[in-house]
C-alpha cells in the first residue's frame, strides 16, 4: 500500500470513528447535509479518464497573453503518491483543528475521495507588475461523487482577477452529482484578488463548496458569489485576516426556487486595522429553503478593526423559508462593528413606477430584482474588477437566472 492509499484509508477510518455531522451542530442546524455515504461514492479506484464527460475537471483560461508568463498551473493526480504530496503540500491537516472545525467531517470525506486537483501560483510579470493578471476557471463534474481540490497562491504585490464558474449540462450522462469541493486561497503581503464565483448546480445535485482564504498584511480579497438552489447546496467560506491592514469584502446573491441553499461565512480578524464587509441578498420563492449565516470574530489586539454585516431576504412568491443569521464576537475594545438583517417584499414604489412606464408585472419584477442584484455585486467588485463584472453581466447569465425566478400562477396567488 502506498502513501496515497494509506491516507485515503485513514480518512475513511476516521470518519467511521468520528461520525458524520450531527443534527445538533449549530452551523448546520437549519439545513443538515445529506448522509456521509452520499459524499464518498461507491468506487475508490483509479479514475477512468476515457469514461469522463467531455470537459470534466478544471479548465483554466488566460484571456491575456502576458498572463501565461506569470501563472504556473499544475493538474495533479491525488492517487499518485508523489503528485498527492505536491497537491496537499502546505495545506492544514484535518487533525490540526485549524480553520473550519465545524465542517471537519467534510474535510475528512474530501481527503478520502479526492482524486484530482489543480495548483495555481500567480506571480507578477516582469515590467508589468501593476497590470492585473486575469484568470478564468471552470469546473465540470466528472463523476457521481467527487471531491475536487483547488490551491491558489497569489504572490506579494500581485493584482489578480478571477472568474470561477461551476455549471454542468444536463446531458453530460450524470443523473445527479454529489460534489465536495475544497479550495485554498492564499494572498501574500500586498496582494489583491477580485473573485467572482458562480455556482449553479442542477436541481437534483448535492453540492458543498468550502473555501479557506488567508490574507496577509496589506492584502485585499473581494469575493462575489452568485449561487442557485439544488437538492442540497452549501457554500462555506472561512476567511482569516492575518496581517495588519488586511481586508475582505464578501457579497452573496442567492437565487433559490424550490431548492435548498446554505451560505455560511466565517471571518477571523487577527491584526490591527483589518477590515471585513459581508453582504448577502437572498431571493427565494416556491418551497425554497435558504439560510444565510455570517459570523465574524474580532480577536484581541485587532486595534482599529472595522466590521460590517448586512443580510437581506426577499420572498418573491409561494411559501419560501428564509433564515438570516448575523453574528459578531468582539474581543477587543477599539473597533467599529455593525450588523443587521432585513426581511421584506420588493419595493412597491419601484414596481409602481415601472408599471407606469408600460412594463407588465413580470417585466417590472425582473427589472427591480436585476437592479438590486447588480447593485450588490457592484459594491463588491466594480471598483477594482478590471471590467470583469461588466463583461459577465453582458453575457446575460444573471438576467436569465432572474427570469427563471418568475412565479407560477399558483405561487403568485399564494405570494
Amino acid at each position: 500500500m502506498n502513501n496515497a492509499q494509506a491516507e485515503i484509508r485513514a480518512a475513511r477510518e476516521r470518519l467511521q470513528t468520528q461520525g458524520w455531522i450531527a443534527r445538533r451542530s449549530e452551523a448546520f442546524h437549519h439545513l443538515p447535509p445529506p448522509a456521509l455515504q452520499d459524499w464518498l461514492g461507491t468506487q475508490a479506484g483509479v479514475v477512468d479518464e476515457a469514461s469522463l464527460p467531455a470537459g470534466a475537471g478544471w479548465t483554466l483560461r488566460l484571456p491575456h497573453a502576458q498572463a501565461a508568463t506569470s501563472v504556473q498551473a499544475r493538474w495533479l493526480d491525488a492517487l499518485d503518491p508523489a503528485q498527492r504530496a505536491e497537491l496537499m503540500a502546505g495545506l492544514p491537516s484535518p487533525e490540526s483543528g485549524s480553520g473550519d472545525g465545524a465542517a471537519a467531517p467534510f474535510t475528512w470525506a474530501h481527503r478520502a475521495l479526492c482524486r484530482r486537483g489543480l495548483r495555481l501560483r500567480v506571480a507578477a510579470t516582469p515590467g508589468r507588475e501593476r497590470e492585473p493578471v486575469r484568470l478564468e476557471l471552470h469546473h465540470q463534474p466528472g463523476a457521481a461523487a467527487e471531491a475536487p481540490l483547488l490551491v491558489l497562491d497569489v504572490e506579494a504585490g500581485v493584482q489578480c482577477v478571477l472568474i470561477e464558474t461551476h455549471e454542468r449540462p444536463a446531458a453530460d450522462g450524470l443523473s445527479a452529482v454529489a460534489q465536495n469541493l475544497h479550495a485554498h486561497i492564499r494572498l501574500a503581503q500586498g496582494a489583491r484578488l477580485q473573485h467572482l464565483r458562480v455556482a449553479a448546480p442542477l436541481a437534483d445535485d448535492r453540492m458543498a463548496h468550502h473555501l479557506q482564504v488567508h490574507v496577509a498584511s496589506g492584502a485585499a480579497y473581494a469575493q462575489a458569489l452568485v449561487a442557485t438552489g439544488a437538492s442540497y447546496h452549501l457554500q462555506r467560506s472561512h476567511i482569516t485576516l492575518q496581517g495588519a491592514g488586511a481586508s475582505a469584502r464578501q457579497a452573496a446573491l442567492l437565487l433559490v426556487a424550490d431548492g435548498k441553499l446554505d451560505q455560511q461565512t466565517h471571518t477571523e480578524l487577527q491584526a490591527a486595522q483589518a477590515v471585513s464587509q459581508v453582504e448577502t441578498l437572498a431571493l427565494a420563492q416556491g418551497r425554497a429553503h435558504a439560510v444565510a449565516n455570517a459570523y465574524t470574530r474580532i480577536a484581541p489586539g485587532s486595534d482599529g478593526a472595522d466590521v460590517r454585516q448586512r443580510l437581506a431576504g426577499v420572498p418573491l412568491a409561494g411559501q419560501p423559508r428564509l433564515i438570516l443569521r448575523p453574528h459578531l464576537e468582539i474581543l477587543h475594545d477599539n473597533v467599529q462593528a455593525a450588523h443587521g438583517a432585513t426581511w421584506g417584499a420588493l419595493p412597491e414604489d419601484a414596481l409602481f413606477y415601472a408599471r407606469q412606464r408600460g412594463l407588465d408585472d413580470a417585466a417590472a419584477r425582473a427589472l427591480i430584482i436585476e437592479g438590486m442584484a447588480q447593485a450588490l455585486l457592484d459594491r463588491c467588485l466594480a471598483a477594482e474588477g478590471d471590467g470583469m463584472l461588466e463583461q459577465w453581466l453582458q453575457s446575460g447569465w444573471l438576467a436569465g437566472a432572474i427570469a427563471r425566478l418568475q412565479p407560477t400562477a399558483e405561487e403568485a396567488h399564494h405570494g
